[in-house]
């Protein structure tokens, strides 16, 4: 991945001769966020008192700052006339060791409080709720718990449940051996079983350590700020921390006075007050944890080398991770921090980047290390410029390089052309409308809010800018700000070498802790019958839970719910033989580009390398024009331009499938024709004779999929699984599964790439093509005319082409029915997947209603909080006839899968009440009516076919199923089923005796030795 450190959330300066004048001002004042409307500086209102106030006219909001005068609790309100409203309680968590103990807490505060009592509240509040996001996170020196919602009284119920989750949890002992550590049998059914450390945190943290690229960077920190500990947790040290210690750091970090609360949207700020007084007036004045942990300091050069393990999918002998480091300036200088984001950006982002040819073109390594770029989240910014997959020989030559680019940047001068591209960028994000405009406002204030950063400032984006265009015109500002932090200064030298025995290290290094653990309470053999007793009552505890009282908890009635959708009018027409889609809309003059080309029909070992293409065609370059040349127009002219794979199913047969690419893009109305031109050049004009340049990409491709795999191997698993199911899945599959990780990691490998360049060279001749084409447009009516022009002038400079038939069968690709990739991680990633039934049918909606009981009412028990694994549930792809189950992060694969195979005849002789239907409900419309980013409009019938009126009657269906429809979707699709061997499953991660000759196993090895190679994906048969 390109990194550039740069938050694009401010206001651009503009073109080149913008650069010298003042960016315009404009008023968007409304009653929400005219000031005089607003509380007033000294007002004191519900036992808060307003600090200031500020308005931000550039993002159409204004900040009012309060302090609640019993506790000091900081309050910053955002208003803004935005119905998705947002809620934030963060505290300052400082770790003091690597025992986890702020993430533990995040986890336990959420498992039960004082008002409500009941066994994991946050999770039961998931299905009682219209949320489009609830979460809560651990950052490095701070812990947050968000949520955003459109609803008033959802927006009142969660913050109540938040406030007293997090200042008056309960925190149990059963909690904390739950979501922590404990010991316990392997499996709880069978006492003898042998015993281990058990916990969903510990558990979690098994599968975040054994992933090399998230080792690299906790380790790099834990140099780089020794102060700072591990927040999440260490499994060799989570298992010191104890019950005592847990509670005490939530009395010492946990009160008012340590807090920040953030809300944000379109609610008057006094519903606010009045709610978070009453929370918090019963609390008095406690101590601040002010203490903001700094970095080392670098009197000299340091260099420091630790062992980390093998990355299975890159090449054997380039396995070492390095970088280079500076310690920067102090964050609370607002407007340095923004040059400096500027000048990381220049740096660092897009394959035109100064380090990125100097360093990954040149062939030092596959990609950027993983703490490459501009961290401003601490009081001291830290930047860092590093490579993974470099070869040992060439560890001093990449260390060396970096400075050397360093010095050719600073004698040869800042491209002020680059600089408009990256400011032009800042200014399309201003323009651009998100649906999550909000939670992005809070995670971008929150980190520096806690380390001493003025919010305030950090709102003030016109403000910032402008006063970065007086100093940048001025000449040399952005050279002294090279020279000064990162040239002759010291530097933090982190490499990570390999070490094929790591994997084995940890296991042994746990069986030796678990014995001394034992050793503490007599041996395994005297405590075994407590250990096994404890996990007994754990049992109980939870199983209880499940028929437990819920009345305490506030809920959303499905009444609530709006029986007719909102539409959103769409015309069609034509522009020459091209059918064109137009969403007319408020677009703050943007116009938003989409076109299909369906692909029917091509050869399998075509198809096999469109994703491939998607990616060639925005990184080679062409014959009159160097890739870094094309980048720097895109970014002048554009806010991005992308191609991808599309698949879609028939929203009425899961035997019709439409396939091929999508290329998009959006920019100023006024530079739509330039888009359009940059797009036709990256299609028609593509240099795929560009070996080089296709290595580096390869190499690139291969290095993210490690990153992949260990952040979304559940993805991965249930993708392969659905393979064995429909025409569709088996595309998907293909063109995005573990079938391209083996492709890509394979060529990458063998390093022979003339094949693949002519297979390139073959799509290019009509993936561009006019005929068979449909186009979607989204912008303001006033830009419609001059959009049709230029959407007519680009058709018409696309050839009319003919694709290539195939005479084979779609794919010869059969995936087993049961199929294991094992992989380094001390965890799993499983899925099962069923075929089901298209869009239209009716029992989509009872599937998907289903998959939501099973998920929070069966599966999130058994996978999650008995078995241990991260995260579990099921899923109905209404638009992929796809049912389907997976677990996250999983030590126990074996007990996940008999779940998963009886959560039918689960689902058919439990008692199902009203209630647990009607929290189904709320939980499928959570997504159902999530807010749209206006670029999403018009979109699902545009990509998929499916219509306002197959749409209204899902909802209709979804409204008003009841339990026997729920039932009898149970046992036609999953119990029937399973009955008849008709499931699909897909495990990956740790090898385990289990897998045995009814499973197929696929290797995951790229060593240029091995038998397999790329040719085997000719024919993709696994």
């Amino acid at each position: 991945m390109l990194r550039g450190g740069l938050l694009l959330g401010r206001k651009a300066i503009g073109r080149r001769t913008g650069l010298l004048s003042r960016i315009p001002k404009r008023s968007y004042a409304t009653a929400l966020t005219n000031l005089r409307q607003l509380p007033q500086p000294g007002d004191k209102l519900h036992g808060f008192t307003v600090q200031r106030a500020k308005s931000v006219p550039e993002l159409q909001l204004a900040a009012i700052e309060l302090k609640h005068d019993k506790t000091g609790a900081d309050y910053i309100h955002v208003a803004r006339d935005d119905k998705n409203n947002v809620f934030a309680i963060g505290f300052k968590t400082n770790p003091n060791d690597d025992t986890g103990v702020p993430h533990i807490l995040e986890h336990t505060t959420l498992c039960g409080s004082e008002k409500y009592p009941v066994r994991d509240p946050f999770f039961k509040m998931l299905n009682r709720s219209l949320s489009n996001y609830m979460n809560a996170f651990t950052s490095g020196d701070h812990t947050t718990y968000p949520f955003a919602t459109t609803n008033r009284v959802d927006f009142n119920n969660l913050m109540d449940v938040y406030l007293d989750a997090t200042l008056k949890p309960l925190l149990q002992e059963s909690d904390f051996k739950q979501e922590g550590w404990r010991i316990g049998p392997e499996n709880p059914a069978d006492p003898k079983s042998p015993l281990l450390f058990k916990g969903v945190v510990y558990n979690e943290m098994k599968g975040q350590m054994s992933d090399s690229s998230y080792l690299y960077y906790i380790r790099f920190q834990d140099h780089i700020f020794p102060d700072l500990h591990n927040s999440g947790g260490d499994p060799q040290k989570i298992t010191d921390l104890t019950l005592e210690q847990l509670r005490k750091f939530h009395k010492d970090h946990y009160n008012p006075s340590n807090a920040k609360i953030f809300t944000y949207g379109d609610a008057p700020i006094e519903e606010h007050l009045n709610r978070l007084n009453e929370k918090l007036a019963g609390f008095e004045r406690s101590t601040v944890d002010k203490d903001l942990r700094e970095s080392i300091t670098l009197t000299e050069n340091k260099s420091i080398t630790v062992e980390g393990p093998i990355d299975p999918l890159t090449d054997k002998d380039a396995q070492y991770k390095t970088s280079v480091s500076w310690i920067m300036h102090d964050t609370t200088d607002v407007i340095e921090t923004f040059s400096l984001k500027i000048l990381s950006t220049y740096l660092l982002d897009g394959y035109g980047s100064p380090l990125y040819q100097g360093l990954i073109d040149e062939k030092l390594g596959s990609d950027f290390s993983p703490n490459t770029g501009f961290d401003t989240s601490s009081r001291k910014g830290i930047f860092s410029v590093g490579l993974q997959n470099v070869r040992q020989e060439n560890l001093r030559t990449v260390q060396d390089k970096i400075h050397e680019v360093l010095r050719n940047v600073y004698e040869r001068g800042f491209d002020e052309k680059k600089i408009e591209g990256i400011l032009h960028q800042l200014e399309l994000a201003l323009k651009h409308k998100t649906a999550t405009f909000g939670m992005s406002v809070m995670q971008g204030l929150t980190p520096g809010w806690f380390n001493g950063v003025d919010p305030f400032e950090d709102l003030a984006w016109e403000e910032t800018v402008s006063k970065f265009k007086e100093r940048y015109v001025q000449g040399g500002y952005l050279e002294s700000l090279l020279k000064k932090y990162l040239l002759d200064t010291n530097t933090l030298t982190f490499t990570m070498a390999p070490d094929k025995n790591y994997g084995q290290a940890l296991v042994n290094e746990e069986a030796r802790r678990l014995a001394a653990e034992l050793e503490k309470v007599g041996g395994e053999s005297n405590a075994r019958d407590s250990l096994v007793g404890q996990e007994m009552k754990l049992l109980e505890i939870q199983e209880s839970a499940r028929s437990q009282d819920l009345s305490c908890l506030p809920t959303l009635k499905v009444e609530d719910i709006p029986r007719k959708m909102e539409k959103k009018p769409l015309q069609h027409g034509k522009i020459g033989n091209v059918p064109v889609q137009w969403r007319e809309a408020p677009t703050n003059g943007l116009t938003y580009f989409r076109a299909v080309n369906p692909l029917e029909d091509l050869p399998e070992e075509l198809r096999l390398y469109l994703p491939l293409f998607t990616d060639a065609i925005l990184r080679l370059g062409t014959a009159t024009k160097s890739m870094e040349q094309l980048e720097d127009e895109i970014k002048l002219k554009t806010g991005g331009i992308k191609a991808s794979t599309h698949v879609s199913t028939n929203h009425s047969s899961l035997e019709v499938t439409e396939e091929g690419l999508v290329f998009s893009g959006y920019c100023l109305d006024k530079n739509v024709p330039d888009m359009l031109e940059l797009l036709r050049t990256a299609l028609l004009e593509t240099n795929f004779y560009a070996v080089s340049k296709l290595r580096t990409l390869i190499q690139g491709i291969a290095s993210g999929f490690v990153n992949s795999l260990a952040e979304s191997g559940h993805s991965f698993a249930r993708t392969f699984a659905a393979a064995h199911l429909t025409p569709a899945a088996v595309t998907t599959e293909v063109m995005g599964g573990m079938t391209q990780v083996r492709l890509i990691s394979n060529l990458a490998a063998k390093e022979i790439y003339n094949d693949a360049l002519e297979k390139l060279r073959q799509i290019a001749q009509f993936a561009a093509r006019q005929n068979g084409m449909r186009v979607a447009i989204t912008c303001g009516s006033e830009s419609v005319s001059d959009n049709e022009r230029a959407v007519q002038k680009f058709v018409d400079s696309l050839p009319i082409a003919e694709i290539p038939q195939r005479t084979t069968a779609l794919f010869d690709f059969e995936a087993p029915s049961k199929a294991f990739f094992p992989l380094p991680y001390q965890v799993s990633y499983t899925a099962m997947c069923l075929r089901t039934v298209p869009y239209t049918h009716r029992d989509g909606a009872a599937l998907q209603l289903l998959s939501q009981l099973l998920t929070h009412k069966h599966l999130h028990h058994e996978i999650r909080e008995k078995g241990g694994a991260y995260g579990g549930g099921a899923f109905h792809r209404g638009t992929g006839g796809i049912f389907g189950f997976y677990s996250y992060r999983d030590p126990n694969v074996a007990n996940t899968l008999r779940v998963m195979e009886g959560a039918g005849e689960y689902a058919l002789q439990r008692q199902w009440t009203e209630r647990d239907l009607e929290e189904a409900k709320l939980s499928v419309f959570q997504g159902v009516d999530a807010p749209m980013s206006v670029s999403e409009e018009g979109m699902i019938y545009f990509l998929d076919g499916i219509s306002d009126e197959m749409r209204q009657a899902r909802r209709e269906h979804l409204l008003d199923f009841s339990i026997s429809d729920i039932r009898e979707a149970a046992q036609k699709y999953l119990i029937d089923q399973i009955k008849a061997n008709k499931t699909a499953i897909a495990v990956l991660g740790e090898p385990k005796d289990m897998y045995d000759e009814q499973w197929n196993i696929f290797p995951l090895s790229l060593d240029p030795q091995a038998s397999n190679d790329a040719s085997q994906f000719e024919k993709v048969t696994l």
